[in-house]
């Protein structure tokens, strides 16, 4: 099953260029780091995340702002004013700056503030 996310993720990332690529890989290891709970999948063509089984965030490419994104299930119930919610009723993104320094306190704290949301419930 490993090996199976790990070529569906290599896939994924294969039809990305750069810089994306390296954004994408860099923020899979972010997220995966921040939690042993949290697990990525290939759904709907994208990497996507689950916390404790639970649909949890993905990432993607902005089409119109050629940027990165995190996008939040639950994004609806966040209030930060730097997320994006657009024609979404449920999710709310996040972008990420394609170099080196995207905030990474920003998306440490907006994806622990997605776990405590999903150990309350």
């Amino acid at each position: 099953m490993v090996h199976e996310v790990e070529s569906k993720l290599n896939n994924y990332l294969l039809n990305l260029e750069e810089p994306h690529k390296s954004t994408v890989l860099a923020l899979v290891d972010v997220i995966l780091k921040e939690n042993k709970e949290i697990s990525i999948s290939i759904k709907y063509g994208m990497p996507f995340f689950t916390y404790k089984g639970k649909m949890f965030s993905y990432l993607w490419v902005h089409k119109k702002y050629k940027m990165p994104y995190i996008g939040f299930v639950e994004g609806k119930l966040f209030v930060e004013d730097y997320l994006l919610q657009e024609k979404r009723s449920r999710m709310k993104i996040y972008l990420v700056k394609n170099d080196e320094d995207f905030d990474l306190i920003v998306i440490k704290n907006l994806i622990q503030k997605a776990i405590r949301f999903y150990n309350k419930n």
